[in-house]
């Protein structure tokens, strides 16, 4: 029995670690076909403030909150696109998780980079996008269509309608959808970190639909079953 640990212990230690990089467009008044919110919010150069960064319900903020996730380091790129780089480690697994704020001008390059993540990836590295549907007024760049063996890089993709305007790249990419949205909708960083939690638990497709419907029901007070129609698992 002691071997056998210790067997399964070293088995354990040669498995890839999972990571996890998210591509966050600020909300920008100015830039994005999007109906305005407040202008502190809606400053796409002021992540502090921003709707999908700074406030209560954004990438930065949840994740600082959330026991689950502990803070590493944050960094100011010299990079005129991007405002701000933030890693996190999963409490508990060695999952580390890297979140970029990119300027709300900047959604053409958010884009490019995201989908370089996505070709680049493999079944270990999970790759999101969280803001407004850049798709629908910008047309990035895309990087070459993946040619090696099927990597199946996972993918969650928080942005209105995301369904009709990113699914159609994922094969292009041999990307793996775990989590896209069929209507409007509220990017809330609070469905992709329990999203998160499923995956890290191997979870099935239909996991991944209960635990968004959930924390989406939760933030915008309607019922689970409303909130499950917004989602879609790209299958």
């Amino acid at each position: 029995m002691k071997w056998f640990l210790l067997l399964y212990l070293s088995t354990l230690a040669l498995l890839p670690a999972k990571t996890i990089e998210v591509f966050v467009a600020l909300c920008d008044n100015k830039t994005q076909g999007i109906v305005p919110v407040g202008a502190k919010i809606g400053n796409g150069d002021d992540a502090p403030n921003n709707l999908y960064w700074g406030c209560s319900d954004g990438m930065s903020r949840y994740f600082k909150k959330s026991k689950k996730w502990k803070l590493l380091s944050s960094t100011n790129p010299d990079k005129t696109y991007l405002i701000e780089t933030l890693e996190f480690q999963h409490i508990g697994t060695d999952t580390r998780l890297t979140a970029h704020a990119y300027r709300g001008s900047e959604m053409k390059k958010c884009l490019e980079d995201y989908f370089a993540a996505l070709q680049s990836g493999g079944p270990d590295k999970l790759v999101a996008f969280i803001g407004h549907n850049g798709l629908m007024d910008t047309s990035p760049t895309l990087p070459e269509q993946t040619k090696t063996a099927k990597k199946q890089t996972p993918t969650i993709v928080l942005c209105c309608i995301s369904d009709r305007y990113f699914a159609p790249h994922f094969q292009r990419y041999q990307a793996n959808p775990l989590l896209l949205t069929s209507q409007l909708m509220y990017p809330g960083s609070f469905i992709l970190h329990d999203a998160i939690e499923v995956w890290l638990k191997n979870g099935k497709p239909d996991d991944y639909l209960q635990a968004a419907a959930a924390a989406y029901a939760k933030n915008q007070k309607i019922s689970t079953k409303a909130a499950k129609t917004i989602f879609s698992l790209g299958l």
